[in-house]
């Protein structure tokens, strides 16, 4: 097992294990636990009851996070001709066709967080699914990455939308921010994601639907939150 140094064992002792806070209680514990000397992106971690191996508990979307994520987000499109130029308009920070897919596959480039592409590209970015599957970045129509309208990919990307989707464990990891950002903004965005993965249950979901929510800063502790809380109080998110 792996040992911790002392300033994360000191983080950890402030926070009750066996306890599950409100979404407030964790935010503050998330923020006075971090001990990175950068800004540290807050994360939730949410353990569904889904079987994933069912194509049917299967569970993917995208959200808009009302404070975004507190980082400029790095977009790469697979585009041509005028869709080239949309995507470049819309502030794409990579844009090409074959010779994009080259750079990956002999370069392993995924300097990106989002991949965007025309559906006419697809033959081409389909060769990059070894690549861009495992990081979750391969482009894909059920999430409004494979689109003839470029520019609005672009920039819903860049205001802070983002995919959220169940890994091999039914555990949805997700980030909801920075610790420099205020309380409210950061409950505000945990309550957005909690909305989502609630509206996008499959249907065919049995049993508890969210087993564990935990709340972490990306060097911080990890702090269990109720999850018969899901959305603060009006006193909490005026505070």
């Amino acid at each position: 097992m792996a040992k911790h140094g002392r300033a994360y064992s000191e983080a950890r002792q402030k926070v009750d294990r066996e306890r599950e806070y409100t979404p407030h209680e964790a935010v503050r514990l998330v923020k006075e636990t971090k001990r990175a000397k950068f800004d540290e992106s807050v994360e939730v971690h949410v353990r569904t009851g889904l079987n994933v191996r069912h194509a049917d508990e299967q569970l993917r979307g995208t959200i808009a996070l009302p404070h975004g994520l507190g980082k400029d987000v790095k977009i790469a499109v697979f585009a041509k001709g005028d869709k080239a130029r949309e995507a470049e308009e819309a502030g794409a920070d990579f844009v090409g066709a074959e010779d994009l897919a080259k750079k990956i596959q002999e370069e392993n480039f995924t300097d990106f967080d989002v991949a965007i592409a025309t559906p006419d590209m697809m033959p081409v970015v389909g060769r990059l699914g070894r690549i861009l599957g495992p990081q979750g970045k391969m482009p894909n129509p059920k999430v409004g990455t494979v689109t003839m309208d470029v520019r609005k990919a672009v920039e819903e990307s860049k205001a802070g939308k983002v995919e959220y989707r169940t890994d091999r464990t039914a555990i949805v990891h997700m980030t909801v921010g920075k610790t420099s950002f205020d309380d409210r903004a950061l409950l505000e965005n945990y309550q957005a994601v909690m909305e989502e993965l609630i509206r996008a249950k499959p249907s065919a979901a049995k049993g508890k639907y969210l087993r564990t929510i935990v709340m972490a800063s990306t060097q911080g502790p990890g702090v269990k939150v109720d999850p018969m809380r899901l959305k603060p109080t009006e006193d909490e998110t005026a505070a």
